[in-house]
Formats: structure tokens, C-alpha cells, sequence
């Protein structure tokens, strides 16, 4: 059985005032489905918001905002809040609470799955991030259009390390490569379980992601299907991963393909000539003996157009 818990009010002091004013106070049980672990430090919400940067003129988007701790102060600081909630009772709540406030005519709430609605414009994003999606999640606010000036949003650690992680750190990842081809990322601060109701399990961190305006001139299917096999062990030669057999016939498929559309074709079609110009791109590079977990943006790119010189293809 779930054990209810109280959510509502923004202080973790005692105030008999607040405490004893129901309309503040409301029992519900957490949806764990929904990763629902309330963010409820005022210091902690008033660093997010101070990191935003917020300017008068603002629109902002909150992703999950449950009672509205960390709303109530975006409505302070900003022209207009939209909100995405997918959980019906804490969107009611929410309306409720705002309604009282002097923000009721700057909130505007979307009720919904995030990874489903269509998003309108927006200038920021700042949200406690339900972390089971913070991974498409990222990325369907990176793919927004038009391009939002920057993003606050809270990860569970981990995640967030992932995204900053820089090349020859532990956790720097075909994650951390995706992001930052996209966006500047900046760690922020460590956030404890102890300042969320429920504690979740995991602690949490904030970043900020910065979106690259214009972004790379890319194909960003043809980039991923490159770092995704690259980082299939990255701690392994690129030599080692491209030799392959499953890797060779499948870049070899890719080569036919293109060879057909484009009528050129610089090899017999034998997986073994495929097998000679991949090492002879790499070798050209003198990249044989890279290893993903040390190499940077730049060359991944490098390495992308060299293949597609070559007439090799990733997806």
C-alpha cells in the first residue's frame, strides 16, 4: 500500500499559519509511474529560477510542475509559464493554487504526456525532470524549433554527469557527445534526496543546456548511427571496433545503397574491399589507434566526413 504524503507550501519550516491553512495541504499518494518526487526546498527553487536568468518578457516552460512550488516563483520572475502536467489531479491543484495568486492570467497548463504534445514557443525551459525520460525528453527539446535561448532542468546525478562529461572521463558517453554536438552544457550544483517528497532513491543535479543557435549544418541520423557504434565499447581501437564482421556487412549495405543512387561504386561489393577502404580511412587519419572514450566533437566530425568522402554511410 502507498503511504499518502502532504504536498503544498514552499517552506521546510515549521509555520503554524501555513500548517494550518488547509487550503495549502492536500493529501495525495505519489504516482511512482510518473516519477513524481515534489521538489520542496525554497533555496534550491530559488537558485534554479536565479540561474535561468529570467527576463521580464519571458516565456517560460515547466515540464512536471506538480502543486507549483517551483511555478509560483517562475510566475514571479517572468511574462507567462506554460506548463506540461501529465497528471490530471496535480494540474487541478496547480490551477488552483495560481488561481488564488495575482499570476492566474500568466499560467497557461497542457495537460499531457511531454514526449507526446506539440510545444508551443517558448524562451526557456526549467523543470524537475521525471527522470525516466530525461533522455528523449532532452532531445525532443533540443529537435524544438524555433530554437529556445537555454534550459534548467534537474536530472537524476548520474544523467546529468553523463551530459557534461567531457572526453576521457568515466562517464562520458555516446549521451554526452549527442548533447554537446547541440548545445553548450554546464553542470550546476548537487541537488540531495532530502529536499524532494517523496526522497527519491538516486540524487539529483541541475544543468544548464544551451542550445547552439544555428545548430551544426549535420545529418544528425548519420551522426548517431556513427558515435552509437563507436561508443559500442569505447574503451576498444576504432580499428578494433571497424573490423567487425556484422559491422563491415552493414556499412557495406550502406555502400551499395549509395553507390546505387549515386552511380558511383569504388569497390567490387565484397565485404572484403568494404573491410580495405574502412582501414584505409582510418589509416589516412592515422586514427587506427583512437578510442572513442578519448575523442572530442571535432573528431567525430572529421571522422564522419572522411567516411562520407569515402562514400560510407551510417544509416
Amino acid at each position: 500500500m502507498v503511504k499518502p504524503v502532504k504536498i503544498g507550501g514552499e517552506s521546510t519550516k515549521v509555520d503554524k499559519t501555513k500548517s494550518n491553512t488547509a487550503a495549502r495541504h492536500h493529501e495525495f499518494q505519489m504516482n511512482k509511474s510518473y516519477g513524481q518526487h515534489l521538489l520542496k526546498n525554497p533555496l534550491i527553487i530559488d537558485s534554479i529560477v536565479e540561474k535561468a536568468q529570467l527576463k521580464s518578457t519571458d516565456t517560460v516552460l515547466e515540464i512536471g510542475p506538480g502543486t507549483g512550488n517551483l511555478t509560483m516563483k517562475l510566475l514571479e520572475n517572468c511574462k507567462k509559464v506554460i506548463a506540461v502536467e501529465v497528471d490530471p489531479r496535480m494540474a487541478a491543484e496547480l490551477q488552483k493554487r495560481v488561481a488564488a495568486s495575482p499570476y492566474a492570467q500568466h499560467l497557461q497548463i497542457i495537460l499531457g504526456d511531454f514526449l507526446k504534445v506539440d510545444l508551443p514557443y517558448f524562451d526557456v525551459c526549467v523543470a524537475n525532470v521525471p527522470y525516466q525520460i530525461s533522455s528523449p525528453l532532452t532531445f525532443k527539446l533540443l529537435a524544438h524549433r524555433p530554437i529556445f535561448r537555454t534550459a534548467v532542468l534537474m536530472f537524476q546525478r548520474e544523467f546529468a554527469l553523463r551530459l557534461a562529461a567531457k572526453p576521457g572521463d568515466s562517464l562520458y558517453c555516446r549521451l554526452s557527445v549527442n548533447t554537446q554536438l547541440l548545445s553548450k552544457v554546464t553542470h550546476l550544483m548537487k541537488v540531495g534526496k532530502n529536499n524532494f517528497l517523496p526522497p527519491p532513491k538516486v540524487e539529483s543535479a541541475v544543468v544548464k543546456i544551451e542550445p547552439f543557435n544555428p545548430p551544426p549544418p549535420i545529418n544528425f541520423i548519420e551522426w548517431d548511427g556513427l558515435v552509437k557504434l563507436c561508443f559500442s565499447r569505447k574503451n576498444k581501437t576504432l580499428s578494433g571496433i571497424f573490423r567487425v564482421g556484422s559491422v563491415i556487412e552493414t556499412l557495406n549495405q550502406n555502400y551499395k545503397t549509395y553507390c546505387a543512387v549515386s552511380g558511383k561504386m569504388g569497390t567490387d561489393g565484397s565485404d572484403e574491399q568494404m573491410k580495405d577502404l574502412i582501414i584505409k580511412t582510418l589509416s589516412d587519419m592515422e586514427y587506427l589507434e583512437n578510442r572513442s572514450s578519448k575523442m572530442d566533437i571535432n573528431d567525430f566530425l572529421k571522422l564522419l566526413n572522411s567516411f562520407h568522402a569515402n562514400g560510407i554511410h551510417f544509416k
